[in-house]
């Protein structure tokens, strides 16, 4: 490192001559730490020169603006003060003096900050003496905790152990309420980023698991044991060598991704968010392998690895520091060879964890106390230490194969799998487990990495038998008709296990289980079943959500596909905890019916028979026979004036209550001139019912009406009425919380639609509204297709590609522009992924023919999903 030009002396006039040199000297500085950080040095050493840099910058603007003899002190404090410094990490100081001197230097005190912004460092300055140091910790713990890993940096050489007696004041933070405290702060800190690690844009600082945690076992080493970091806890007893030497490792692994944070974002950057995540595994080397083994989910994994293991330890490293200085221990028997000390559950038996068996016996005593706070320190360590020697199932002797089906059939199944794989037990006996822990996935639609994902589809499973989760009103009556309910954890344990191994997950998993199942003796029946299970898991969620499951064909296809109502049963559960357990979003009312409205439509295709199938006009029969018994206050002459009105398809695509209502309202209004606009509210979902004069435009006008009020369209169904009305229905969904109760913004919509039908359709254009700034790094390759059906009569246009805002009120007008209208509409968003399926055909009401026609409009739409809005039209809008 270049040395920088001395500054001048006290007073000269060149003040810029100096603090340009030093400049240049921490430019030279950090472009040779930024070659020897993509070079691969040791982030210690890269740290070390980081803060020697800006230690030999500090110093020399300090000689630069007070004079030797100031009786001043200047110390770094915080990550500073300990030699942790980052790019662009604060510089915070503490200038430590009595109060005379503070004021006799006050200016220079104030040119020295200012050159300190001048020569581009951001410093975070506290000027106090002694006293004021004292009573500035006794009011705040943070003070105190910044001011412990003080180091000096000009001045008295005696100024830092001065202020260490400072601060070991009697009664100034004693030991007990220092570390309550910070285990607040821990508790508090762990909350804003939900109790997990696995957060998809972590915090390299404060999340659980990150930097933060090593950092207050730190402080709290020093504060009670008075000693210079964690590794001096070894010689006490206090942290194992080997704990010790997993944490060095683990803090590599993240200063170096917040090291190369800093470098990619340019600035001081804590999150990393999804714009450097790329960037940051390129620069650390990371390429990707296959397609669903990207270098970033590779960068990910090893962070969410090393943040585990580094909470899993502090667990056991604060456990012990609140029984040291609790002075008591209160010891319960609760089994043979277990006791419960201090609230948590210890093993008496001492060392190591003997074998997968003892561990098993372990955990299924911990799942019979519930009472227990957690698992003791010394249990948790000797289980630690266990690992390497519990091999895989395959390994294993019947009696510990059994020894864990048992914990899968006893209480607390899913919490005992959720600590047995937060403890790494579970990743050592099933392998496959352990490969995608800590595994995300780099869209915007899996909000979990794939363990976490798979504990909280198990939760969620756990909540089916007594029904207590009212987002799935139907799954405690199937899951009552399981004749092994613990088959469906063993599904949903491995319905994504083979994710990452560059191929289909299902068809891999499937294998996995099979084998799992084989090796651990289970019926070939239900070997079988979880086989299926496994292979078919999305088998569900795909029919309903992309498929017309009012057409008896798709649900006839689908049942074939099922085969028999046990295996529904399980899948419907499974399919439920696997979409809800995605994402805290992904699940509604809508969802639930969808999926719902398929499951009971299959058991009726099924009790009946495939070989038995029901013609339309069966369909349609039965359909009409619910709606009238639905309608039974009205008279009958007025039904049938009804059902005159709705066409044959409408009873075949709409279920009976839906029928219901908007027959209904339909003999309700009178002024035929007039929109009729029925907007309920579901749940958090949405029905719109539009009952008006049918014309050109009216789908695209509809659908860009619902993108100003907000709402996202799921399923649009068009009818048109034998007497040329729409009979329209769309299933909606909120983009944001207006705060407005339901059925106040459903009477909000219904007001604006209304007005927008009866304006001429040309009038309206969907908003302009920003990219999401998420969506900008994830970009799904468009794709548009078009397909005659056999009937002559409809097209099928699938298009595929990155959502956005008004993304299908611009698809809506372009079909308009083309003179093509909409018969139906299914609107599926995954994440950053949209899937759409329209029906549509040309004005003669046949499918589209002419290649010119079909080529303009696959331009156009492809310009529209590459992000292209398209211009308002020059002509009238012609048909819907």
């Amino acid at each position: 490192m270049s040395e920088a030009a001395a500054p001048p002396a006290q007073g000269a006039p060149a003040a810029g001559d100096w603090r340009e040199a030093v400049r240049e000297t921490l430019r030279q500085a950090h472009a040779g730490i930024v070659a020897r950080f993509d070079g691969g040095e040791a982030i210690e050493r890269l740290l070390a020169a980081q803060t020697a840099a800006v230690d030999a910058a500090v110093r020399q603007a300090w000689a630069a603006a007070l004079p030797a003899e100031s009786g001043l002190d200047l110390l770094a404090t915080g990550g500073y003060g300990r030699g942790e410094q980052y790019p662009f990490s604060d510089v915070d100081l503490l200038v430590l003096g009595p109060a005379e001197a503070q004021h006799r230097h006050e200016a220079a005190l104030g040119a020295f900050f200012a050159a300190l912004w001048d020569i581009g460092l951001k410093p975070g300055t506290a000027v106090r003496s002694l006293a004021d140091c004292v009573q500035a910790c006794r009011e705040d713990v943070g003070t105190l905790t910044a001011l412990t890993e003080a180091r000096l940096l000009a001045g008295s050489p005696a100024a830092p152990e001065r202020l260490e007696d400072a601060l070991r004041s009697e009664g100034l933070w004693p030991a007990a309420a220092y570390f309550d405290a910070k285990r607040a702060e821990w508790a508090a800190r762990h909350a804003r980023y939900h109790d997990t690690a696995y957060n998809l844009e972590p915090n390299l600082k404060e999340g659980p698991g990150a930097l933060r945690d090593l950092h207050t076992l730190g402080w709290l080493a020093r504060r009670i044991y008075r000693v210079p970091g964690l590794e001096a806890l070894v010689p006490l007893g206090l942290l194992g060598a080997d704990e010790a030497a997993t944490l060095r490792r683990d803090w590599r692994t993240l200063a170096r991704l917040r090291f190369g944070l800093h470098l990619v974002a340019g600035r001081r950057e804590e999150r990393l968010r999804f714009d450097y995540q790329k960037p940051l595994a390129a620069r650390l080397g990371y390429r990707d392998e296959a397609s669903d083994n990207l270098a970033v989910e590779q960068m990910m994994q090893a962070f969410f690895r090393a943040a585990h293991t580094v909470q899993r330890i502090s667990e056991r490293v604060l456990q012990r520091f609140e029984e040291q200085l609790a002075g008591r221990v209160e010891r319960v028997p609760v089994a043979p060879g277990f006791e419960r000390v201090n609230g948590y559950l210890r093993r008496e038996a001492p060392g190591p964890v003997g074998s997968a068996l003892e561990a098993f016996a372990l955990f299924a005593t911990w799942a019979a106390c519930p009472e227990a706070k957690g698992l003791h320190s010394e249990t948790a360590r000797a289980l630690a230490e266990a690992l390497p020697r519990i091999a895989p199932y395959e390994a294993q002797d019947a009696d510990t194969r059994a020894a864990f089906l048992s914990l899968l059939q006893g209480p607390q199944p899913v919490e005992t799998l959720a600590r047995m794989a937060h403890l790494g037990v579970l990743g050592r006996y099933l392998p496959a487990f352990a490969r995608v822990s800590g595994r995300m996935q780099y869209d915007l639609f899996h909000v979990y990495t794939v363990d976490q994902h798979t504990l909280e589809v198990l939760r969620i499973m756990a909540g089916f038998p007594e029904g207590r989760d009212e987002r799935f009103p139907k799954a405690k009556d199937v899951h009552a008709r399981l004749k092994a309910p613990w088959l469906l954890l063993v599904a949903g344990l491995f319905h994504d296990i083979a994710k990452g191994r560059g191929g289909d997950h299902s068809l891999l998993g499937a294998e996995d289980v099979r084998a799992f199942a084989v090796a651990h003796r289970l019926k070939p029946a239900d070997t079988a079943l979880l086989a299926w299970l496994v292979e078919q898991h999305l088998l569900m969620s795909t029919t309903a959500q992309r498929q017309d499951i009012s057409d008896v064909a798709v649900v006839e296809r689908f049942a074939a596909a099922v085969g028999d109502r046990t295996r529904l049963d399980y899948l419907y559960l499974l399919t439920c905890a696997d979409i809800a357990g995605t994402s805290p979003k992904l699940w509604n009312t809508w969802k639930e019916r969808l999926l719902s409205d398929l499951y009971e439509a299959t058991r009726l295709a099924l009790r009946r028979g495939l070989e038995h199938r029901l013609d339309a006009a069966e369909r349609v029969a039965e359909v009409q026979a619910e709606v009238r018994a639905l309608l039974a206050d009205l008279p009958l002459e007025a039904v049938e004036r009804a059902f005159a009105e709705f066409p044959a398809e409408s009873f075949l695509r709409y279920r009976p209550e839906q029928l219901a209502t908007q027959a209904r309202a339909v003999l309700g209004h009178a002024d035929r001139t007039r929109p009729l606009v029925l907007v309920r509210p579901q749940g958090e979902a949405y029905e719109v019912f539009v009952h008006s004069p049918d014309r050109d435009g009216l789908f695209a006008t509809i659908t860009a009406t619902l993108d100003r009020l907000g709402f996202s369209v799921a399923v649009a169904r068009i009818v048109t009425s034998t007497s040329g009305m729409s009979l329209d229905t769309f299933q909606l969904l909120p983009l944001h919380d207006t705060g407005e109760p339901p059925e106040a913004r459903a009477r909000h919509a219904e007001r604006v639609i209304t007005e927008m039908l009866m304006r001429p359709a040309a009038s309206l254009h969907p908003p302009r509204r920003a990219l999401p700034a998420a969506l900008k790094h994830f970009r799904v390759p468009p794709k548009v297709e078009l397909r005659a059906l056999e009937d002559g009569r409809r097209t099928q246009l699938v298009l595929i590609g990155t959502d956005r805002p008004g993304l299908l009120a611009d698809v809506a007008r372009i079909l308009r522009e083309h003179g093509l209208r909409v018969h139906d509409a299914r609107i599926a968003t995954f994440g950053e992924r949209a899937e759409d399926l329209f029906l549509i055909s040309d004005e003669a009401d046949r499918a589209l023919a002419d290649p010119d026609a079909i080529a303009r409009l696959t331009a156009a739409l492809t310009a529209c999903l590459e992000g292209d809005r398209p211009h308002a039209p020059s002509q009238e809008p012609r048909h819907r």
